[in-house]
This record gives C-alpha cells, sequence and structure tokens, in this order.
C-alpha cells in the first residue's frame, strides 16, 4: 500500500469494516479520525452488559481463522497477540423437531457416519463435496475476495476464467446441494451456514458451498469474552497504530469541498481530505448526502434482497443448560415456509427455524457464578411490524417451542430478560428496514453486483463493511475494509 503520510482520513461507523479500515490507513501513515454514534466499537457485534451478564448482540461464530490471522499479520502481529481461541467440540448441535438430533463435530470420519445413517453414500458424498468446496474456498478468496473485482472486465480476464474452472458461479444451493445429497436433514446441514450470508438455499449462489469448507474443515472457535471482545481488541490494535476514536458521536451530515471533506456531527465538525464510510450504505447516501451527491436513490435501495433481520432474545438464566451446546441450531423438517416468510411473504414464523448460544457453557465470565448466558436468534423479514404485543406473543411462542425440542425449559429461570429486533436495528445501527445483516447475497447482489467501495459521484468518498464486496459476515468486513483502504491509497498514496 503507498505512503498516506500527510493525509487525512475520517471514518463513520467502528464496525468491524470500519475498524479494518481505519488499522490499514493508520499503517500507511494516515492520520484517521473514527467516529461511532454508540458507545463502543464493533458495530453489530457490541456487548450488552446488564447485571452481570455479558451477552454478544450479533455476530457470535468464529469462523475462517485464516482471515484473522492474515487481518493480524498485515501488521506483524497474531491473533493470540490479543485473545485466545478455544476450538468447540461439538462444533454444534441441531434439534429436529421430529425429536431428532445431530452433533457436528470436529472428526470428520465421525460425521461421515453419521450422514451415512441418514443415508447410504452419503458418507463418500460429503468427502466429495468437502473436496469441491475446500478448492472452491482456495480459488475464491485468492481470486475473488481479496481481490476487488468490481467491474465486468475484472472477470474477463483469461487468467480469472481459468482460475474459476471447477467452481460452481452459477445455479443455487438448493440445486447444488441436491446433487450430492438426497435426505433433506443432510441437505439442511449443507446450507444452514446460508444464514451467514443473509439468503436462502433458492436464492443463493452455489459458489457458497465453499461455507462448508469453513464449517467443517476450518473448524469453529471460540475467542475469549465473545466476538465483542475481537472488535475490543481490533480498536486496541487500531490504537496502537494512532487511530482516534470519537464515541457517542453520530454523524448527521457529510459535506464536500474542492480538496476536503466537513464531517458534521453533534459534537463539531472534522475536516479531512477523504472519508470512509461504515455506516449503513442506504443510510450515508439519502440521510447524510445532499440529493446530488448521491451514488443511488431511494427506489435502486427499495428494489434490493435484503438479508434478514431477527428477533433476539438476551436471557440470564439461574442455572445450567444441560442440554445446549455452545452452539444449538432448532429446525424443523421442512423450514421452506419459514425461508418464504422472510423472503417471499413476510411474516412472522409460526414454525421457526431459530438458534441458540448458550456461551456461558464455554465461557464463565460472561455470566455470574451458578447462572447461564442464553441467546435466542429467530431470522425474520426485514421491515415487520414489530409491535410490543407481537414480541411478546413471539417471545413465548419461542420459549414454548424451545423446552418441547430440545427440552430445555427456562421459562421458570429467566432472572435477567432483553429483547432486540427489527426496530432496534434500525435504531442503533441505521440498518435499511431494520436488516441485521445488509443486502443477501443473491446472485445479482454477489461481486461486481454490490455497491462499489468509491463513491460514483464524489472523489474521495468511499464506503466499507456488508454491503460492499466482499460482503456479509465478520471476516469479510476485515477483508472489505483492506480493499476500502487500498482504494484511497490508490487514490491519495506516493
Amino acid at each position: 500500500m503507498q505512503s498516506l503520510s500527510g493525509r487525512s482520513v475520517t471514518v463513520i461507523g467502528a464496525g468491524f469494516g470500519g475498524l479494518s479500515t481505519a488499522c490499514y490507513l493508520a499503517d500507511a501513515g494516515a492520520d484517521v479520525t473514527v467516529l461511532e454514534r454508540n458507545e463502543q466499537v464493533g458495530g453489530r457485534a457490541s456487548t450488552l452488559h446488564t447485571d452481570g451478564y455479558d451477552f454478544d448482540m450479533g455476530p457470535s461464530w468464529y469462523l475462517m481463522p485464516d482471515v484473522f490471522e492474515r487481518f493480524f499479520d498485515a501488521f506483524g502481529r497474531k491473533p493470540q497477540d490479543y485473545y485466545e481461541l478455544e476450538q468447540l467440540d461439538p462444533h454444534y448441535r441441531i434439534f429436529w423437531k421430529d425429536g431428532d438430533d445431530l452433533d457436528i463435530t470436529g472428526d470428520i470420519d465421525a460425521t461421515k457416519e453419521a450422514f451415512e445413517s441418514y443415508e447410504d453414500g452419503a458418507g463418500e458424498a460429503l468427502e466429495n463435496y468437502l473436496e469441491e468446496a475446500a478448492y472452491t474456498y482456495d480459488v475464491g478468496m485468492e481470486r475473488f475476495v481479496y481481490q476487488d473485482r468490481s467491474k465486468l472486465r475484472d472477470f474477463l480476464d483469461p487468467e480469472v476464467a481459468r482460475s474459476a474452472n471447477g467452481i460452481s458461479l452459477l445455479g443455487t444451493m438448493d440445486d447444488h446441494v441436491a446433487d450430492y445429497f438426497e435426505h433433506p436433514k443432510l441437505r439442511q446441514v449443507m446450507q444452514y451456514s446460508l444464514v451467514f450470508l443473509g439468503g436462502a438455499p433458492s436464492n443463493t449462489p452455489a459458489l457458497y458451498n465453499l461455507m462448508s469448507h469453513v464449517d467443517f474443515n476450518l473448524k469453529v472457535w471460540y475467542p475469549e469474552g465473545g466476538m465483542s471482545a475481537v472488535a475490543d481488541r481490533i480498536g486496541d490494535l487500531a490504537e496502537e497504530l494512532g487511530v482516534e476514536f470519537r464515541l457517542n458521536e453520530p454523524v448527521e451530515r457529510i459535506d464536500p469541498y474542492a480538496r476536503a471533506y466537513v464531517t458534521h456531527t453533534e459534537g463539531g465538525r472534522y475536516r479531512s481530505d477523504a472519508v470512509v464510510s461504515d455506516a449503513d450504505y442506504a443510510h450515508t447516501e439519502m440521510d447524510l448526502l445532499e440529493p446530488e451527491y448521491r451514488g443511488h436513490d431511494e427506489a435502486y435501495w427499495d428494489d434490493r434482497t435484503w438479508a434478514p433481520s431477527a428477533f433476539l432474545l438476551y436471557l440470564g438464566v439461574d442455572g445450567d443448560l444441560e442440554n445446549l451446546e455452545h452452539h444449538t441450531l432448532v429446525l424443523p423438517e421442512d423450514w421452506e415456509p419459514h425461508f418464504d416468510d422472510i423472503f417471499e411473504h413476510p411474516a412472522w414464523p409460526e414454525d421457526p427455524a431459530y438458534y441458540v448460544c448458550a456461551a456461558s457453557e464455554t465461557d464463565d465470565s460472561v455470566a455470574p457464578e451458578g447462572k447461564s448466558n442464553l441467546f435466542v436468534l429467530v431470522p425474520i423479514a426485514a421491515g415487520l411490524d414489530d409491535d410490543e404485543e407481537t414480541r411478546e406473543r413471539y417471545r413465548n411462542l419461542v420459549l414454548e417451542d424451545l423446552a418441547e425440542h430440545t427440552g430445555e425449559d427456562v421459562r421458570e429461570r429467566i432472572e435477567v430478560e432483553e429483547r432486540f429486533s427489527v426496530s432496534e436495528f434500525a435504531d442503533r445501527y441505521n440498518s435499511y428496514a431494520g436488516t441485521a445483516l445488509g443486502m443477501a447475497h443473491t446472485l445479482t447482489q454477489t461481486a461486481l453486483f454490490r455497491p462499489p467501495h468509491r463513491s460514483t459521484e464524489l472523489r474521495g468518498l468511499y464506503f466499507t463493511g456488508a454491503n460492499t464486496t466482499p460482503g456479509i459476515g465478520v471476516p469479510m468486513c476485515l477483508i472489505s475494509g483492506e480493499l476500502a483502504a487500498d482504494a484511497v491509497a490508490e487514490d491519495y498514496g506516493g
């Protein structure tokens, strides 16, 4: 990266994309100020501190450890310089609502045997599937993720075409997985991770079979203190590199001038050569810029396919959670109606598929002694009405469902309870329609079809985070920050 010595950059938002951008820019010599509207860094990876409990409010899976290693290595550090990792075993537990359950462990041979018990030949099919997923991951990360291919001509490069040979670039995950497995439960196991991309099996490109390599081969890890602690430690790294943070400083307006930008907040005015926004892309354009400076209008944002929002319960529970693992999935045998309620005809799912995190099963520090830290996440459609009556009804439905299908009835043991849903995602993070993740990874919203890192209307304005390339998820946002910083260095460095 070219030197940015003598340059100043304002970064709006301290999510993983903003933190990453700030680190790369500061390391290149820029004077970097990060403006964050909330009281802590991390964006959606915030911590809810209440009555001795520490809840990860958003991301809770530490996946793709190689991306974190690469990020820290860029600054001559290692992840273990900042936090400890523990491999989870099992990776997660699945409860199906017909009474069946399955643990996915780090032992591939044991997993193959488990698959074989559902379907003859499924063990070998899993081995073949993971071999393809590993190839897709290696090529995809090197050629299409770590490099910002934002124009069609980038994909017409003969070298890129040769690299893509053997990768399923077209077709859906639904069809791709069906080529390997017939049993519906095995198909669910191979596709549940699409929730990390904000999509459904029917609308996510087959390219994302690479997530199974992440799941099975790269293992599932837990960082001490949770994902919000990772954000805090990256914040520490940023400060070591010279980044200045201004928390509780919501941005109200961005004014471009001939050779500088002025970013207005409730507390002051920040002048800089360039601005990088890790705030919601639509919010930045529609609320912080004058109409003539917007690269996309309201019709564009309204026409996007948005990843789900979520109904979240943060629960402090007396006693242990004997039936739950650190990560637990509760799935109906047929989950298509739930996906339909998200993407086709938005409604609150009556037979939901959902995720349960019991971090205190691994980390004693996140709950008082003798207590358990539990949160429940139900994916729901962005933009749903989440009034208090609806929340109360749904809370009761989910806790009853949890008790019935996992045997873990916590209703009489809840000592702390907080709820978070569509309204809070919109209010706390300025997320469009209250989406929890951003733009879904559909075929027409992947790679060059996502909004660009560079503003199309203003030189010196850049974007990072989940709505840009490479997309949704903490590792992707770390890479997005690098790509945004590269763009700034190309335009202002030297």
